[in-house]
C-alpha cells in the first residue's frame, strides 16, 4: 500500500457533486481509506480574464498499484467527468486530478512530476491538504505541509482561502 495525496479542481458544473462521485469511483478503483478535505474556492490562476472560480479540495488514501497506473486512473476520471483528454493547461475544467504524493517518492518523468511541481507554492493545494494531511511531508525534505503552509497564513490570500470554505467534512 502506499499513501496518495491528490488535489482536485473544477470551475464547470457541480463540482461538488463531482468530487463526491470522483472519489466513489477511486474507492471503486481500489483506493483505501478515503479522506476528502474541505471544499474550497478560488481566483483561477494563470487563466484568461473572465474565467469562473474553481472549487479545490484534497483527497488522501491508500493504493496498491503503480504510480503509472494511478496516474491512468486520475486522467480517465477527468474525461469520464467532462474533461477532454487532450485540453488546454489553463482551461476551465469539469475537474482536474493532480497527483501531489505518492508516498516518499520523488518522480520526474516526462508524463510526470512528484511531488507536484507547483504544490508548495499554491494555496489550493496546501490549504486542502492541511485539513486531511498536515503532517504529511514533503519528499526529499524535513518539511510538512503545515510547515510549507506556514508563511502564507498572514497573507490576504490565505485570509481569503479560509473565509471561502464552501463545504466542510470535518
Amino acid at each position: 500500500m502506499t499513501a496518495i495525496a491528490l488535489s482536485l479542481g473544477g470551475n464547470l458544473g457541480d463540482v461538488s457533486a463531482t468530487f463526491k462521485s470522483a472519489a466513489a469511483d477511486l474507492a471503486q478503483a481500489g483506493v483505501t481509506d478515503i479522506k476528502l478535505s474541505s471544499f474550497y474556492r478560488t481566483a483561477p490562476v494563470g487563466c484568461v480574464p473572465g474565467t469562473p472560480d474553481f472549487i479545490n479540495a484534497a483527497l488522501t488514501g491508500n493504493w496498491t498499484g503503480s504510480v503509472e497506473e494511478l496516474h491512468e486512473l486520475c486522467r480517465s476520471l477527468e474525461v469520464k467527468n467532462g474533461r477532454p483528454r487532450d485540453h488546454e493547461a489553463y482551461a476551465s475544467r469539469t475537474l482536474d486530478v493532480d497527483i501531489v504524493f505518492f508516498g516518499s517518492e520523488k518522480i520526474n518523468t516526462a508524463d510526470l512530476t512528484i511531488p507536484h511541481k507547483e504544490a508548495s507554492n499554491r494555496l489550493f493545494v496546501l490549504v486542502p491538504l492541511a485539513d486531511i494531511a498536515g503532517d504529511w511531508t514533503f519528499p526529499g525534505t524535513d518539511s510538512s505541509v503545515n510547515d510549507v503552509l506556514k508563511p502564507f497564513k498572514k497573507t490576504d490570500e490565505f485570509k481569503e482561502l479560509q473565509l471561502n470554505c464552501t463545504e466542510s467534512f470535518r
